[in-house]
C-alpha cells in the first residue's frame, strides 16, 4: 500500500538570472516498511525530492500525498503540524540539540507533540537501547563520537512513531564501522517496526543496504530497480 505518492513533481528556483529545474515531473509511489534509496549524481534533484517528501520545500507544480493527504495543499501551521506527527528526519551533520543529553534529544520531538514527561522517558530509553546506547542517555552530544550522535539522531527521529523516516546523506561524516552499525539499526527498526526509511545518498554502503533504488538524472527518474 503506498504511503508516499508524487504527481507530476516541478520545482524551478528562478533566484537566478538563469531559472534552474531541480524537479522536471516526478511521479513515484513509495509503500509502507519500504527501505529505499534515491541516487543521482549532485545537482540531479535528489535532495530536492526528499524536501519535497518531507514538507520542506514547496513545488512549482504537482502534488505530494502522504496517507492520503495533500501536503502541498496544507497551510504552513498545518504542515508543521503534520511533519511532527507523521514524519522523522536525519541529518547528515546530526542536528543534535547540545545543551541537551542524548535522552532529552530524543524526547524533544514528544515534548512538542505534548506527550507525558513519564512517557517520553519511557519511550526515549527504549528508543535507546534500540540503537545500542543504553549506557549514553546522559551524554549531550558533544560527548558522544559521530556514528553515537548519528544514533540518538535515528532514535530521535523513531520516537514520535513517524509513518516514514527521511534521511538525507546519514552516513556522509562517518567511517565505515559507524556506518555499518548505523544501517544495521535502521534495517532491524524498519523490519521491527514496519517504518518506511527513505534515503537521499552517494553512499554505495547504504545502495547495498535499499531494496529500492531510485536513480534521479537532470530532474527525472531515470532508473527505478527493486530489488528481492
Amino acid at each position: 500500500m503506498a504511503i508516499i505518492s508524487t504527481t507530476d513533481l516541478h520545482k524551478v528556483y528562478s533566484e537566478t538570472r538563469v531559472p534552474v529545474k531541480a524537479l522536471n515531473g516526478i511521479s513515484i509511489k513509495i509503500d509502507e516498511a519500504e527501505f529505499t534509496a534515491i541516487v543521482g549524481p549532485s545537482g540531479s534533484g535528489k535532495t530536492t525530492l526528499l524536501n519535497m517528501l518531507g514538507g520542506l520545500d514547496t513545488p512549482t507544480s504537482g502534488e505530494v500525498h502522504i496517507n492520503g493527504t495533500n501536503v502541498t495543499a496544507l497551510s504552513s501551521r498545518k504542515l508543521i503540524d503534520f511533519r511532527l506527527h507523521n514524519i522523522g528526519f536525519v541529518f547528515q551533520s546530526f542536528n543534535l540539540i547540545p545543551v541537551l543529553t542524548a535522552r532529552e534529544n530524543v524526547e524533544f520531538i514528544l515534548q512538542l507533540q505534548g506527550v507525558g514527561k513519564k512517557e517520553r522517558e519511557r519511550r526515549a530509553v527504549e528508543l535507546m537501547e534500540a540503537v545500542g546506547l543504553p549506557d549514553k542517555i546522559d551524554n549531550r552530544p558533544g560527548d558522544l563520537s559521530g556514528g553515537q550522535q548519528q544514533r540518538v539522531s535515528v532514535a530521535r527521529a523513531l520516537a514520535s512513531k513517524p509513518r516514514f523516516i527521511l534521511a538525507d546523506e546519514p552516513t556522509a561524516n562517518l567511517d565505515s564501522k559507524s556506518t555499518g552499525e548505523l544501517l544495521d539499526i535502521m534495517m532491524k527498526m524498519n523490519e521491527q517496526y514496519k517504518t518506511t526509511f527513505i534515503f537521499s545518498t552517494h553512499d554505495t554502503r547504504v545502495m547495498e543496504r535499499a531494496r529500492r533504488i531510485i536513480t534521479i538524472e537532470d530532474g527525472v527518474v531515470a532508473k527505478d530497480e527493486i530489488r528481492k
